[in-house]
């Protein structure tokens, strides 16, 4: 009877053996990162295109007996095109197009790329196609850094890690009057599962014409739920009735896990916060940069990334940048009569010799930029009111968000010829 026991016993140890054995290993994004590591078993490389659009194994380059034949589909006017729609968990690795240089710039807002995660109703992602791509203001640019590069200024290609557990769907949707051409490449990997602790990749964009006197610009409103802040884009026009003066004097605020009227987080000025200072010319860094720089037209595109300086949420996240310029009181006084809508802030440096204070103003009552005792100082701050935008990349642990949609098409593009397009490509 005992040898029967054992017998059974080690028969029940040798199955649940078999059954952890054969049980889908999770895959980690940090797989992809190590170069000479093999495949677990399960992991397939995939791209989908107009040659492949469903992704099927050996079944690229089949339109023309083999020889190139659909480089590229056609998206009708107000229509939507599904460019990637996949079934089990994979991780997209790589998105890349090369239409919108073909496209006006108008166009560039009016087309959206829109991504769904696990069947989930409402797209994580809504962005204008070109601003999703590293770069605002529906412009083009050459550069490269840790998410986004345009060789040449003629493509595009997003380097995010995108996974999903269920299923993943991407769509362009044309929500322009002409017949686009559209180039696009999808690569991506399917997996047997994914780690428990992988996270969704989303994107948000918004617009304000014209912010609000003395309120902060809103990058990413408050998200719900357990994340990483990945970082902006961020495209600013400044208002001709602040010509002459210096747009970029506010701050990043980043609000963390129930922070209310004070942020967890603040930066120290804009240029500051994507790594320049006194002012910000044009350069890319990997995970900072400032693509268009026009001071003859305040015209500005900049992208700051938080790769090497992680940003994580438990809660909730929300970011924010104050809308501050700066300018000598004689400037000022010039903005004010031309009826510039601004309020003095904060301070000016009084000098002695060799040595220097910073004098608060009382922000109930400062003193009148007339006022004999306001002096020329070196640092004279004021809110400001300009046309900005921003994308906001972020990973969330869930396929769905509780932000707003997406503005509307006209809302996009409103003004922008006479604001940007007709000085810039």
């Amino acid at each position: 009877m005992r040898h029967i026991l054992y017998l059974i016993t080690l028969g029940m140890i040798a199955f649940a053996s078999c059954q952890q054995k054969t049980e889908a290993p999770s895959y980690s994004l940090e797989d992809m990162k190590t170069l000479y590591k093999a495949a677990p078993e399960g992991v397939e490389t995939r791209w989908a295109s107009a040659e492949n659009p469903n992704a099927e194994k050996g079944k690229g380059a089949m339109t023309n007996k083999g020889a190139k034949g659909d480089a590229y589909t056609l998206i009708d006017a107000h229509t939507t095109k599904v460019i990637f729609d996949q079934k089990g968990a994979g991780v997209i690795t790589k998105i890349w197009s090369a239409n919108s240089a073909l496209w006006s710039a108008e166009n560039r807002r009016k087309v959206k790329i829109e991504m769904y995660w696990d069947d989930a109703k409402k797209p994580a992602v809504s962005v204008p196609f070109s601003d999703f791509f590293g770069i605002g203001l529906g412009l083009m640019r050459p550069f490269e850094c840790e998410l986004f590069a345009s060789p040449e200024g003629r493509s595009h290609n997003c380097f995010i890690p995108m996974p999903y557990r269920t299923a993943a769907r991407i769509e362009i949707v044309n929500e322009s009057d002409d017949i686009i051409m559209f180039y696009y490449k999808v690569d991506f990997v399917k997996v047997p599962k994914l780690a428990d602790d992988v996270l969704y990749f989303h994107a948000y964009w918004n617009r304000e014409e014209r912010t609000k006197l003395g309120e902060d610009f809103q990058i990413l409103p408050r998200v719900e739920g357990r994340g990483r802040f990945l970082g902006t884009n961020i495209g600013v026009i400044g208002d001709p009735v602040y010509k002459g003066s210096w747009f970029g004097e506010g701050e990043a605020k980043i609000y963390l896990d129930g922070d209310k009227e004070f942020p967890t987080l603040a930066g120290t000025g804009t240029e500051d916060y994507i790594g320049t200072g006194w002012g910000q010319d044009e350069f890319a860094n990997m995970v900072q940069g400032s693509l268009v720089s026009d001071k003859a037209h305040d015209i500005y595109a900049f992208y700051r990334y938080h790769i090497k300086d992680p940003v994580y949420f438990h809660k909730d996240c929300k970011v924010t940048i104050q809308q501050m310029g700066n300018a000598p009181r004689a400037r000022l006084r010039e903005m004010r009569k031309n009826g510039a809508d601004l309020k003095v802030l904060w301070s000016y440096v009084e000098k002695d010799g060799m040595n220097a204070s910073k004098r608060y103003l009382d922000m109930e009552n400062p003193p009148k930029l007339e006022d004999d005792d306001f002096p020329n100082g070196v640092s004279t701050t004021f809110y400001r009111r300009d046309d900005v935008s921003a994308t906001a990349y972020f990973y969330l642990d869930k396929p769905e968000s509780n932000l707003p949609a997406i503005q509307s098409a006209e809302e996009r593009v409103a003004k922008m010829t006479e604001k940007v397009f007709q000085y810039t490509k």
